[in-house]
């Protein structure tokens, strides 16, 4: 199929276009390579990708309606794939206006565009961040998430409801994925993971907030893509058992649905670290802290929709993605054992 995956030099984005295009699909990859974090890895992942004969890249923002427009026009992709947003719940603190032209500005293009172009199936990121305030575990997406804590929860919340307004009034067919905290080689730099295997092997301390206690489905790199791949081959219709009287969230009568993509295996921030530990032969020196504003205590996927649909879970042990992390970061930053 041609497929257009936005955020294609982004964590997710490279792994599941090497992923597509070692099974045959052919693969646009749309991508600013914005400086949010270090280019030099986005450049890195993208390497990978380039010289694959299927794959080709156009730079540029989803807010750049012109520039979406003609890759649209251009590549006239059967399934597109949005995983470009500007990701980040702390940062969405600081800088609240990149969130609205990315994830708010930028989505509604990418939806006008999938409208126009007939596209068969969008697939976009969504984020366990939406469940904000719930404290009932684990989240389902029957559940109600209507008390985000943070902007960026916001405008993921804000995707899937403008998803399913053109679900419904234009029949697209849309699936959000509410990713738990993504995790693996390749990784985000402002993510834990990278952040607190960097400042160990530096001997510098680390910030543990909520003193270690609060707990994250943490969810390796592979299980995601291969959710992502079973969500995108499976073109959703209108659900047949859907009750406007007792409406279900996570379904509808428009072909519209969501699921979560987690280990359905939360882990606390302290045994978290204690594994990263483990794995480089170092201790952490902690500075521990209160929570966040705009975090929450607590992640825990309920996957049953997903593993309903698709027949698939994540399996991934968390002592094995960390390993393979710490594995890769050690061989990329030629970092010397011990």
């Amino acid at each position: 199929m041609r497929i257009l995956v936005t955020g294609a030099a982004g964590f997710i984005g490279a792994a599941l276009s090497e992923r597509l295009l070692a099974r045959g699909d052919e693969v646009l990859g749309y991508d600013n390579v914005n400086a949010y974090y270090d280019v030099r890895l986005k450049e890195a992942r993208l390497a990978r990708l380039t010289p694959q004969p299927g794959f080709r890249l156009v730079r540029a923002a989803l807010e750049d309606r012109p520039a979406l427009e003609a890759a649209f026009a251009e590549f006239q992709p059967q399934r597109v794939v949005n995983l470009a947003a500007q990701a980040g719940v702390r940062y969405s603190l600081e800088n609240p206006h990149a969130y609205v032209e990315s994830n708010l500005v930028g989505f509604m293009n990418v939806l006008e565009a999938c409208r126009h172009g007939k596209v068969e199936h969008l697939v976009y990121a969504s984020s366990s961040s939406v469940y904000g305030a719930n404290r009932k575990l684990p989240f389902a997406v029957e559940d109600a998430v209507d008390h985000p804590v943070s902007l960026y929860a916001a405008s993921k919340k804000a995707n899937e409801l403008m998803a399913h307004t053109y679900s419904h009034l234009y029949a697209l067919p849309t699936t959000g994925l509410r990713f738990f905290t993504v995790y693996g080689p390749w990784g985000r730099p402002d993510m834990a993971l990278f952040l607190f295997t960097r400042k160990i092997l530096a001997g510098e301390p680390i910030d543990v907030f909520n003193f270690g206690k609060h707990t994250r489905d943490f969810t390796y790199i592979d299980d995601i893509v291969e959710g992502v791949i079973r969500t995108l081959d499976r073109v959703p219709a209108g659900d047949p058992a859907f009750d406007p009287l007792h409406p279900n969230p996570g379904s509808s009568q428009a072909p519209y649905r969501v699921y979560n993509i987690g280990a359905h295996k939360p882990v606390e921030l302290a045994r978290y670290i204690e594994i990263i530990e483990e794995c480089l032969g170092r201790k952490a020196e902690k500075r521990l802290l209160p929570l966040q504003p705009g975090d929450v205590p607590d992640t825990y996927a309920d996957v049953e929709a997903l593993m309903r649909d698709t027949g698939y879970a994540p399996a991934t042990p968390v002592e094995v993605g960390v390993r393979r992390f710490v594995d890769w970061y050690r061989q990329f930053y030629e970092v010397a054992n011990g």
